[in-house]
């Protein structure tokens, strides 16, 4: 008798705990940003980039709140594109499946961004065949499964932590007396302190890439909500004290606009100036790569099973139970950029107005789920009353309105147009292909209750 050829996200292995998960969601969090955004917060606020960091990781935090909430109620195999197709309608996950699909277009951008930081040490190779490389390195740790992929991350973010931690605790150590002088805190007032917190969110934000990997979580309503909570707390709360040494080891016009590695390069002996790099910097990249890999392929994956795809395209390895089709799709799309030498700038900036589209359905996503789960709802841990979500989801969207507006205003004219282009050609795909028959959206989320 033929195997049974394995396509569902019912048939992913379930096998992350907590503390998978949680190397997963600092993994995504700690980013190049820490090395290059720094140095700009302390440009905005001096020596107070410290509080600009916990400022900063409750922003991320309220951004992301959305998915804390609905990951608490149930398990979404699909990730944010089940959550989009559960509470607000079938035709919106295609258009969601589609923006989701067109801005992978950024695992280029953090292959090439390891690059930059490798190249110094690899001289003899270019930064695109190191790009590609490490693209390659880990899609095939990708192709062997969810554990593989577990392993990977577990090392690397204990190696990052280590390095980051070295670097801390030698700073501290070597910390200027005067650290609290007024001429060097806010040094741009309670506005300059404001826009350096605003910056420092972007470093604290990345938890939302584990609600991805809910169809592979043991117990996702319990972990996964508690994960993104700590990983962003905790690790904003880190990155305060990587700021205090950061901006209060140098004076400050020496530290202001520059990457960390300045700061490393005076503290640090040499050894130990290598491992912040490789350890922190490098690992830092390879982290939010492998996970960003990891992920992407759950909510398309869904979207293949409920007919917006060929469902050929969702069929999974039957040993290691990964998506391989859909792996090599993502693997073509995040080598095209580097192969033809997109520029890094256009890359992340071609996601900014796409990415406030799919925000605001997660928010409205929020809104509709007392009333299509509420008794689920009403079970959860993170269970508030109504006015308060209402308020929340309010705040929500007011802010990703005009960070949208404002982000997309300061773009040149061609990327808005073609950041509208990304945002058209999907909703008219979600319309023709709904309209199709061809789409047959099932309940890709399991209730607590009704999990084996």
């Amino acid at each position: 008798m033929a195997e049974k050829q394995l396509t569902s996200t019912k048939d992913l292995k379930r096998v992350l705990g907590f503390w998978d998960l949680m190397a997963i969601g600092v993994g995504s969090i700690i980013g190049s940003g820490i090395m290059s955004l720094t140095g700009l917060g302390i440009e905005r606020t001096g020596r107070s980039i410290f509080i600009a960091f916990i400022i900063g990781g409750f922003i991320a935090l309220l951004a992301r709140s959305p998915q804390i909430f609905l990951n608490s109620v149930a398990r979404y195999r699909g990730g944010d594109y089940s959550m989009v197709s559960t509470f607000l309608g079938p035709r919106w996950s295609g258009t969601y499946s589609m923006i989701a699909v067109l801005t992978s277009v950024t695992l280029a951008m953090y292959a090439l961004s390891f690059a930059d930081y490798a190249m110094p040490f690899v001289p003899w190779l270019t930064r695109k065949v190191i790009a590609f490389g490490i693209l390659t390195l880990l899609f095939i740790t990708n192709l062997f499964g969810v554990n593989a992929f577990a392993k990977v991350q577990n090392f690397a973010v204990i190696l990052l932590v280590i390095a980051l931690t070295v670097f801390t605790a030698v700073g501290l150590a070597n910390l200027d007396p005067n650290y609290f002088e007024t001429h060097s805190f806010m040094t741009n007032g309670p506005r300059g302190l404001w826009s350096a917190a605003v910056l420092m969110s972007y470093t604290c934000d990345g938890a939302q890439y584990v609600t991805q990997m809910s169809g592979e979580a043991k117990n996702p309503t319990r972990d996964i909500p508690r994960v993104m909570l700590f990983s962003t707390l905790g690790v904003a709360v880190f990155y305060g004290l990587m700021g205090v040494v950061a901006a209060g080891v140098l004076p400050v016009e020496q530290v202001a606009g520059q990457p960390l590695t300045v700061v490393a390069e005076t503290i640090l002996s040499k050894p130990l100036y290598y491992l912040f790099v490789i350890g922190g910097a490098w690992m830092a990249l390879l982290t939010t790569l492998n996970s960003s890999i990891a992920s992407c392929t759950k909510p398309l994956m869904q979207a293949c099973n409920d007919g917006w795809y060929p469902s050929s395209l969702a069929r999974l390895h039957p040993k290691f139970r990964t998506p391989i089709i859909l792996l090599g799709i993502y693997y073509v799309i995040g080598v095209l950029p580097i192969v033809f030498d997109f520029d890094l700038g256009i890359i992340s900036d071609m996601t900014i107005t796409v990415g406030a589209i799919t925000k605001f359905m997660i928010v409205l996503s929020l809104l509709r789920m007392p009333k299509v789960l509420p008794e689920a709802w009403k079970k959860s841990s993170f269970h508030i009353s109504d006015g308060a979500l209402m308020a929340l989801c309010n705040v929500d969207m007011v802010v990703i309105v005009f960070s949208g507006i404002t982000s997309s205003l300061e773009l040149p004219l061609q990327l808005l147009l073609a950041n509208l282009a990304v945002v058209a050609f999907s909703f008219v795909f979600g319309s023709v292909r709904f309209k199709s028959g061809k789409v047959q959206v099932e309940d890709s989320y399991e209730l607590p209750d009704s999990e084996q």
